[in-house]
């Protein structure tokens, strides 16, 4: 509840409630890879999906109602920290500077922060098809 109280001070209710109804509005069943196979699945929150690829490089897919939105949290040497492929970062964020962030940049970073981020892994396989398949035009 403290920490709730700390992102009042700084970002407006309705970018808060917006990057929390993100959160809440998909649920679904989630089958941990490393727990045993008799073991139930959990129930989870599955809008956030982090991927990883082989050499360490980061970022999270999030699911809104009308798209999937690809975020970046913790961006090295530059003077923004975060960065979002949706209209409104490029809007409100970098040409106006009216906000901080975007609503999925915000339920990303709270996504992580409680846990509730689907992680996997990228192969180099899987990034050679998908590579291939887009620029296959």
């Amino acid at each position: 509840e403290e920490s709730l109280h700390k992102l009042h001070d700084v970002f407006p209710d309705s970018l808060i409630l917006a990057a929390l109804d993100l959160i809440d509005q998909r649920k679904g069943f989630y089958f941990y890879q490393d727990k045993p196979a008799y073991e139930p699945p959990y129930f989870r929150s599955i809008v956030v999906t982090e991927s990883v690829t082989p050499w360490g490089f980061v970022e999270y897919e999030v699911l809104s109602s009308t798209a999937t939105h690809i975020v970046y949290v913790g961006l090295p040497k530059t003077l923004m920290s975060s960065y979002c492929t949706c209209p409104a970062f490029n809007f409100t964020v970098l040409e106006t500077g009216q906000s901080l962030m975007c609503k999925h940049v915000l339920a990303t970073r709270l996504a992580i922060r409680l846990g509730l981020c689907v992680k996997q892994q990228i192969s180099l396989d899987y990034l050679a098809t998908s590579v291939s398949l887009r620029y296959q035009r």
